[in-house]
């Protein structure tokens, strides 16, 4: 019976043994089945890294945004998602994403002091040619805490000072707050610009409530055969209000067509003229020329096509001055006629429908005027 009692005992011991064992070892086989979040960030950069050295850019971009997204700030250091976001627009300078790449290299070099020298003049030259194709927005907006849309879509971080970069063409910036009026701007972004726009919310007037609220009450207690009474026929505008707008969007349109036509023909002036050094160095190159040669030459000869050209540069030249100057002249008079009051022809003051503001960026400088008329 002791003999039993003893084979049982092992047996049972055995068991249990081999069960911790076997748990033990599945246990061991899931964690290393299982990797860990850096080591696949590792992986992705490990394969980005030889993507890169290929030449394969969309496999490195793949292999980088991976691995930027992989990133758990819990497990990651600013300077290692600085470096992915860093690589990570690199690659999208090379695929021309340019947009895509500012935003990246931007996040990456606002940790510069952390990231080494070479990385960090690496991403600087990535984001100067990212800055040639996009315009770049520093946009300012009191109160801080007012909800900013760009082109419809809501920013999702509140600041007073906003840096954001744009594809050229034109954007619609607004801004809202309680208590607040509603604030528009738009702007036209050009490559390689750098605009600055300062939006400020007046607060909403505290007497607009109080005076809807008036005239509902005033309404609610008007008598009932009061408001019966069909509504007067609106009076028809004068035929005389019309016409200040006519002749300024008129002027507008001759001064702007002015201009452009005059600088196209001063720019052909401008060519004319190189060709006309050109055939001259070239006439006087030769070995027979001398400074009397052109004085009865033919017209068919080298020097009547230089008295061709010569003629050519100065006529337009002076068309292309005349027409520049002109349409100076009717800007200018276009220009003043919107501080022109016109009140004495039944014509709204000028003043209060003209709001002129200065404009100096990378490819325009001058004045900007909005208004009705």
């Amino acid at each position: 019976m002791r003999c039993i009692a003893h084979s049982l005992s092992i047996f049972l011991a055995l068991g249990v043994a081999t069960g911790l064992t076997r748990s033990a070892s599945a246990d061991d086989i899931q964690a290393k089945a299982k990797p860990s979040g850096s080591s696949s960030v590792k992986d992705h950069v490990r394969r980005g890294q030889r993507a890169r050295n290929a030449g394969q850019w969309v496999e490195a971009h793949a292999a980088y945004k991976a691995a930027f997204d992989a990133a758990d700030p819990t497990t990651s250091t600013e300077r290692e998602r600085a470096e992915l976001a860093g690589e990570l627009g690199l690659c999208e300078v090379a695929l021309h994403r340019y947009r895509d790449a500012a935003e990246h290299l931007s996040r990456s070099l606002e940790q510069r002091e952390a990231l080494p020298d070479a990385l960090r003049r690496r991403f600087e030259a990535g984001q100067r040619e990212a800055a040639k194709h996009i315009a770049t927005l520093v946009l300012g907006v009191d109160p801080p805490d007012a909800e900013v849309f760009i082109d419809g879509e809501r920013i999702d971080q509140v600041a007073r000072t906003y840096t954001r970069f744009f594809e050229p063409g034109k954007h619609m910036v607004r801004a809202r707050a309680p208590g607040r009026e509603e604030a528009l701007h738009s702007f036209l972004a050009v490559a390689g610009a750098e605009h600055e726009i300062t939006m400020q919310l007046p607060r909403a007037a505290a007497s607009s409530a109080k005076e809807a609220s008036s005239a509902k009450e005033t309404a609610t207690a008007a008598p009932a055969s009061a408001r019966r009474l069909p509504a007067a026929r609106a009076q028809a505008p004068s035929p005389w209000a019309s016409w200040p707008g006519t002749l300024r969007i008129t002027g507008i349109a001759v001064s702007t067509a002015g201009v452009a036509v005059g600088t196209i023909l001063i720019v052909r002036a401008g060519k004319l003229d190189d060709d006309l050094s050109a055939r001259r160095d070239l006439l006087q190159a030769e070995p027979s020329s001398s400074a009397s040669m052109c004085w009865h030459a033919p017209r068919n000869s080298p020097c009547g096509e230089l008295a061709r050209l010569q003629d050519a540069r100065n006529t337009y030249g002076r068309a292309g001055l005349a027409a520049v100057i002109t349409g100076g002249v009717l800007g200018a008079m276009t220009a003043a006629s919107f501080f022109t009051d016109f009140s004495f022809l039944g014509v709204k003051p000028a003043g209060d429908r003209v709001n002129v503001s200065p404009v100096a960026n990378g490819s325009e400088i001058g004045a900007r005027i909005e208004g009705e008329w």
